[in-house]
């Protein structure tokens, strides 16, 4: 029976070192892109380098340099199209700056966030960017500012963390995308969100622990309260598209449906709009539909979809960046961008009557 093949052993730094007649601590210092060496023998060790096919061993090189040249992200769930264009935003960023990422996904729930941060941290990434899934439990994060890593937050603010932070104007474009609404003549509005509680129901906004969703909230009912609507829903528990749906139903189906919904992410709104169908509702003549993210379904559907167009990737972009200057060397006080946004009108908000019982033709 024929033996494999031995593996071939890798080549160490004394290999280029001795191949290329310079000592140990030379070779490491070119090939770890620290301390101070001459043109000539930077090019010398790195052309040996290569014809060796040289391979750094990432963890010696973090044990001895002290950085792993990796950037940990937390986000709450890669799935969902916001998620995934900011991390494509923070991935274009560390790629130029010479950072490869390292991603976890939370599913939004604290423990796997926790568990993630530790893996992290475990993994010796030189910073952290997270998306927190509450606001009331930070511990874990003041940890990872007590391991000496920087510590960025997407998307969501924690007021009590002084770190760097990158959000969006969310109570405000809720607030304009209700008011919207109200001036096509809606009085049956509703709110759905993924946040949840034990008891799935909304009382009040001490409620909502996701900072960016409670500032939508307060922008939805800041914006009924100010046209005098009475009762305006906030449904949660939007958590995947299962329980959206059943949400949808129960919602649709109630003895007074709203007339128009604001969907707190576009992966809800998509579940409303197939219910909608499913029950023979018409967009926007029974119901009308706006969501925060411009997702590429939005544009295509019939009708397409008001949106509040949330400039992702650009979200990612910030806030690594402000991630990358803390790594170069930055240490000034926390920095906190807030990126506008844009509500782009589309086909799925009808007028209605006053009473906001029918089309007005």
């Amino acid at each position: 029976m024929e033996q494999p093949p031995l593996a071939k052993p890798s080549v160490t730094v004394a290999d280029v070192a001795r191949t290329a007649g310079v000592s140990k601590a030379t070779a490491a210092r070119v090939l770890g892109g620290y301390g101070i060496v001459s043109d000539a023998v930077r090019e010398k060790v790195l052309a040996v380098a290569k014809a060796l096919d040289y391979r750094p061993n990432e963890l010696a090189r973090s044990m001895t340099t002290g950085r792993s040249g990796a950037i940990g992200v937390v986000v709450g769930d890669i799935e969902n199209p916001f998620f995934s264009a900011a991390v494509r935003g923070i991935s274009d960023v560390a790629r130029a700056a010479g950072y490869t990422v390292i991603l976890a996904n939370s599913g939004e729930d604290i423990a796997a966030e926790k568990d993630a941060i530790r893996t992290l941290i475990a993994k010796r990434v030189d910073g952290l960017i997270v998306t927190p899934s509450r606001s009331r439990e930070i511990d874990h994060l003041r940890d990872v500012q007590r391991s000496g890593r920087p510590l960025a937050l997407l998307d969501r603010a924690i007021p009590e963390l002084a770190v760097d932070t990158v959000t969006v104007d969310d109570r405000e474009a809720a607030e304009a995308a209700t008011r919207l609404l109200i001036e096509h003549g809606h009085r049956r509005l509703a709110y759905v969100t993924a946040c949840d509680t034990p008891e799935h129901a909304y009382r009040d906004l001490a409620d909502i622990y996701t900072m960016s969703v409670r500032h939508r909230v307060e922008g939805f009912l800041n914006a009924c309260d100010q046209a005098r609507i009475p009762s305006p829903a906030v449904r949660l528990g939007a958590i995947g598209r299962e329980e959206t749906r059943e949400l949808a139903m129960d919602l649709l189906r109630s003895p007074e449906p709203p007339t128009a919904v604001l969907a707190s992410d576009s992966v809800i709104a998509l579940e409303i709009f197939k219910v909608a169908r499913e029950l023979g509702l018409a967009i926007p003549d029974d119901l009308s539909l706006i969501t925060f993210h411009d997702a590429d379904w939005t544009s295509v559907t019939s009708p397409p979809v008001t949106v509040i167009d949330q400039p992702v990737h650009q979200l990612g972009t910030a806030v690594a960046e402000l991630l990358v200057s803390r790594l170069k060397g930055y240490a000034g006080p926390a920095r906190h961008m807030v990126i506008p946004t844009r509500l782009v009108a589309r086909a799925s908000v009808a007028l209605r009557d006053p009473a906001g019982r029918f089309p007005v033709a």
